[in-house]
């Protein structure tokens, strides 16, 4: 076993003889360890020149087809689910504005009701009371018959309320289970009319209850109309009695059917609205 002796391997050398076809024939004498260097550094440089060719020519798609079709489908897929992320980002952040704006909404209509003291009563209660529009609008004549008819009666100036919707009452008012409005059963698109002039303090899509529009009116009474198919006024909008705000739909997680809820508060607390509607 002298031969694995150390001593024995560095003394050690390989003779390397080409074959060529020539007479005179060169005879080549490398010890061990320089052939195992050369070796080594030959591996070393074959596998760089590889790599490199795999990582900058299109011969890499030609040896790994399947890898790339596998690698494109989940980019692909990674891709669809970066824009939804993105989508359904952009949907809460837009949920979320429409229900911080709802809840500005009802705390206006709650604490800041309009009166003498507040700066929109000017501008609130003229279109209510002296530009009252009445061409074109039924509701609008027969609250000037109405007018016309009691004026010498009674000086009240309490506030009047129509019913927002041509329909049947399929569910009443029931403050004991939660239902603190009316429902109209009417079909998705049906006209849905401000039910007394006042100020649109909110008016946008709200996970609950669909298209919604509340109304800030005279009195401290506010009018709710929830589930529409699509809002015709905007926030800051002033209407009149009997103008059209919205057409009815069934928006909104909180829903059973078409129709549209509607609801009155007055002062902070939900009010029966077939107690104070006039048909």
């Amino acid at each position: 076993m002298k031969w694995l002796n150390l001593d024995t391997i560095k003394n050690s050398s390989v003779f390397i003889t080409p074959n060529l076809p020539i007479v005179a024939t060169k005879r080549y004498k490398v010890s061990l360890l320089q052939g195992l260097l050369y070796v080594s550094l030959y591996t070393i440089a074959s596998w760089l020149i590889l790599i490199l060719i795999l990582s900058s020519t299109p011969l890499k798609d030609m040896l790994f087809v399947v890898d790339n079709s596998a690698i494109r489908a989940q980019n692909e897929k990674i891709e669809k689910l970066q824009n939804r992320v993105l989508v359904l980002t952009q949907e809460l952040q837009t949920i979320s504005s429409s229900s911080e704006r709802l809840k500005y909404a009802i705390k206006l209509a709650q604490k800041d009701s309009i009166n003498s003291k507040n700066p929109l009563y000017d501008t609130l209660r003229r279109p209510i009371n002296k530009k009252l529009k009445i061409e074109g609008n039924i509701f609008g004549v027969v609250k000037l018959l109405f007018e016309k008819l009691f004026q010498s009666n009674s000086n009240s100036s309490k506030i009047i309320f129509f019913e927002p919707a041509q329909g049947l009452v399929t569910q009443k008012f029931d403050a004991s289970t939660g239902h603190l409005g009316i429902d109209y059963g009417i079909r998705s698109g049906s006209p849905v009319y401000a039910t007394a002039g006042g100020l649109v303090i909110f008016s946008d899509y709200t996970v609950d209850y669909g298209y919604m529009i509340i109304i800030q009116h005279s009195d401290n009474y506010i009018s709710y109309y929830k589930h529409c198919s699509s809002l015709i006024k905007k926030d800051h909008d002033i209407v009149t009695q009997g103008e059209l705000i919205a057409l009815s739909g069934n928006s909104g997680k909180n829903t059973t059917g078409q129709h549209l809820h509607f609801e009155i508060w007055h002062q902070g607390k939900a009010v029966d609205p077939q107690s104070l509607l006039i048909k």
